[in-house]
């Protein structure tokens, strides 16, 4: 009788030592999606890459174009619906010309742009967890948006300053979301991913006959101040995509594949390195599961 003791006290002591023991580490690999107006279509050809090679992703974080493309992903949308999306959509569908001092245009067509394509109204349906990113106009503080509505966020986040109207939020007007965070692998850290790709849309919003218009004269001012203050969010991300998107114009919406495309190209040259990270969870997981308790004294 007393040998069965011994035994079963074992046995309860295995089951303890799985049940409270280390927990095995996990690999909560986060997406970074950068601004770049139209250049951001290319986010949707590094998303198809991830669908397809059953790369799990567990956070996204959107700043501009990239929480927009982040928030119908996050939705429900999978690459190939991104991607008959983006061929349809034109400027004309979430913008409209206007007089105003705080800019050009107003994007309030996205709302009805933005409840077309979403498949939930509000973050805490996402099927993945998403963090919105814009810009307090009056702090320069970023601003992070977790929960309640969609749709206004992804409009605040979207709001080219200088092109776009602010938009505001509980008495704040806020502005794209770029100028906080060019690309939100900080916020991503905050939300727990342990891993970061970070997918930047580094490229000139002018060729060297000089902008053809105000828009890309401010665009390219944007652009050189990103480059010059990029250390924080890289420092931030394991590792950094770019697509090849310099000969993409902001407008360029009818050059749809080839934009995926470029997203495609950089993402596989990627994913020997996103696939260590994958490779590491499953060695830690297996040494976790493989230390019972020891055995009781008698």
């Amino acid at each position: 009788m007393k040998g069965l003791g011994k035994i079963a006290r074992a046995v309860q002591a295995f089951g303890r030592g799985l049940s409270s023991g280390p927990k095995p580490a996990t690999t909560g690999i986060g997406l970074a999606l950068g601004g770049g107006f139209a250049r951001g279509i290319a986010h949707i050809g590094v998303i198809k890459v991830l669908e397809e090679e059953n790369i799990p992703i567990q956070f996204v974080a959107g700043t501009s174009v990239g929480a927009l493309i982040g928030a119908a992903y996050c939705s429900g949308l999978n690459g190939k619906e991104l991607e008959e999306v983006a061929r349809r959509v034109r400027f004309k569908h979430f913008a409209s010309w206007t007089f105003s001092r705080y800019g050009f245009a107003s994007n309030q067509r996205m709302i009805g742009f933005l409840n077309r394509i979403l498949k939930v109204k509000t973050f805490e349906e996402l099927r993945i967890p998403l963090a919105v990113i814009a810009t307090d106009f009056s702090s320069g503080d970023g601003t992070v948006f977790c929960k309640g509505p969609l749709v206004d966020p992804v409009r605040a986040s979207c709001a080219y300053p200088g092109m776009f109207l602010p938009v505001k939020i509980d008495g704040k007007l806020l502005v794209d979301g770029m100028l906080a965070h060019t690309v939100p692998s900080v916020p991503l850290r905050q939300m727990g991913a342990t891993r970061v790709l970070a997918v930047n849309l580094r490229g000139r919003w002018a060729n060297g006959d000089g902008p053809r218009h105000v828009f890309e004269v401010i665009g390219q001012c944007f652009a050189i101040a990103q480059e010059m203050n990029s250390s924080q969010w890289k420092r931030a991300a394991d590792l950094v995509i770019e697509p090849d998107v310099h000969s993409f114009k902001y407008d360029d919406f009818e050059r749809t594949s080839e934009m995926i495309q470029a997203g495609e190209v950089v993402t596989r040259a990627a994913l020997p390195e996103i696939k260590k990270w994958l490779r590491s969870e499953t060695r830690t997981e297996k040494v976790a599961i493989a230390r019972p308790a020891p055995l009781p004294a008698d």
